[in-house]
């Protein structure tokens, strides 16, 4: 696949910029709500499609582990084929996928469109962020955008939590599936007719082995985490899983290392702050899907909230996230970047240490509310920084590529961090010699310190690494993925603030 070098998209005209976000930032929203809107509905899609236990779980698992797998391959993909058209195939895709779930009479069908969503994710996610920062300059544009990405990001979440208790309740549950094929045929219109044309990026040759060794290692990863929280980590499948991993990961070094082409190459990591904003995404990363994961359980197993109350409790967090999203480059212009990631993630673990003094005979408003929005704010601007610190100084042709690296960061730290904080909460409930629910809600808190400690130990590791970079702090959000006019560089100049 030899392509040739083509000069970078035009930036869109100011009177155009605001929609063409507002079409790659639907494109990232889309994909966060069908993450999250099947988790309320789960009982619902256990009884009408005869799922058993594993079979409901694989509903969930079987779009993050393909998701999380293949985004390197969509980001490499996107850098080589052009970001544009493998952004418009992921969504076409994406959109007959969501509609097959909604039609499917059997589990079978039903596990394998979540399946073939995940591939279609897997390549909307990276192509979408490439975009962004391929159509948007350095500057106040890029940080606007980098705001835009953080709000939907969030909002995406907590808004499929919120559809997915109405629309199950409403309708019934092939209407969470309806809804997401529907959003994403308006999202692939919006692309088509707003989203300028691109071409190929760089000349090359796309890594077949070392695409398939790294899918094959994520694959086993996450396939062995999410397996152990139910088979247990003596589980010889389990054991097998993680081994194998480890050792693809391995081979994939080896191979990387020998490839002209390599699928991850090393000047990605020359400028430093790639490697340092990935390791910091996957830590953050370890608690957001967990923190869903038990909040909505503590809402309806011990407070008894239905899920439409239950959904609807996750919109102060939604506003907080939007907010904090906003709020982000301007803290990071006043103050820097390096102490805005840091009060940020010292936000967030006040958040998770007042989660964790929850009770059998707590309330909402009580219990869940000001948690939810301290957590909102400050994941929102970690988000924001620490995306703009893994593509910082990436060259143009890589910027898919560094789009797909952060987003598995994220999302194979989430699975990591699921799989120990169930198996941590799990452990504190099956020793307890309270009633059930006392139990089950020692085993949350538990989980929720935890997760306090390790944002407060992330906060401390950010301050670390990012004094190494100390020059650049104040333009963390402004952040450069593709080349600069001469132009550009000195109207960024004057707009840069003093470091």
């Amino acid at each position: 696949m030899n392509l040739k070098r083509t000069p970078p998209a035009p930036v869109p005209p100011a009177s155009r910029s605001g929609a063409v976000l507002a079409a790659l930032a639907a494109s990232q929203f889309i994909i966060m709500v069908a993450t999250s809107i099947v988790n309320v509905a789960l009982p619902h899609i256990r009884a009408g499609v005869g799922l058993s236990d594993g079979g409901t779980t694989w509903v969930v698992n079987a779009y993050s582990l393909v998701f999380g797998a293949l985004l390197l391959a969509g980001g490499r993909a996107a850098d080589l084929l052009g970001r544009r058209r493998v952004l418009t195939a992921g969504l076409a895709l994406f959109a007959v996928a969501s509609l097959a779930a909604g039609l499917a009479s059997s589990s079978n069908v039903l596990i394998a469109a979540r399946t073939v969503q995940g591939v279609g994710a897997a390549a909307i996610a990276p192509a979408a962020l490439a975009l962004a920062m391929e159509l948007f300059p350095s500057g106040p544009a890029r940080g606007r955008a980098l705001a835009v990405w953080g709000a939907v990001s969030g909002a995406g979440g907590a808004s499929g939590v919120l559809l997915g208790g109405v629309l199950t309740q409403a309708w019934g549950w092939p209407w969470i599936f309806y809804f997401v094929a529907f959003g994403t045929a308006l999202v692939l219109a919006a692309v088509t007719l707003l989203v300028p044309r691109t071409a190929a990026r760089k000349a090359g040759r796309f890594d077949w082995l070392g695409t398939a060794t790294v899918s094959l290692a994520l694959t086993c990863l996450v396939w062995g985490l999410t397996t152990a929280r139910a088979a247990g980590w003596t589980d010889t499948r389990v054991q097998g899983a993680l081994l194998g991993a480890c050792v693809l990961l391995a081979a994939f070094v080896v191979i990387e290392r020998r490839r002209p082409d390599a699928l991850v190459p090393r000047r990605l990591f020359t400028t430093g702050r790639v490697a340092a904003g990935n390791l910091l995404m996957a830590l953050q990363g370890s608690v957001w899907i967990a923190l869903f994961f038990f909040l909505s359980l503590y809402q309806q197993q011990v407070l008894g909230m239905p899920p439409l109350a239950t959904g609807a409790g996750q919109l102060p967090f939604a506003l907080a996230n939007m907010l904090g999203s906003t709020l982000a480059p301007r803290l990071s212009r006043r103050i820097g970047a390096r102490a805005t990631v840091t009060a940020a993630l010292c936000t967030e673990a006040g958040g998770m240490l007042w989660l964790s003094r929850i009770s059998v005979h707590g309330s909402y408003f009580a219990d869940v509310l000001g948690p939810s929005i301290l957590i909102g704010l400050g994941l929102s601007i970690t988000f924001v920084q620490l995306t703009a610190l893994a593509v910082d100084g990436v060259p143009g042709q890589d910027a898919g590529l560094a789009g797909g690296l952060v987003n598995t960061t994220r999302q194979v730290g989430g699975v990591i961090g699921l799989a120990a904080l169930t198996t941590l909460a799990g452990s504190v409930t099956a020793a307890g010699h309270q009633t059930h629910l006392e139990a089950v809600t020692a085993g949350y808190r538990t989980a929720f310190a935890a997760s306090a400690a390790l944002l407060t130990a992330t906060a401390l590791l950010a301050m670390a690494l990012t004094r190494r970079t100390r020059r650049n702090d104040g333009a963390l959000a402004h952040t450069t993925a593709t080349p600069t006019t001469p132009a550009q560089q000195e109207q960024n100049s004057r707009s840069a603030p003093a470091t």
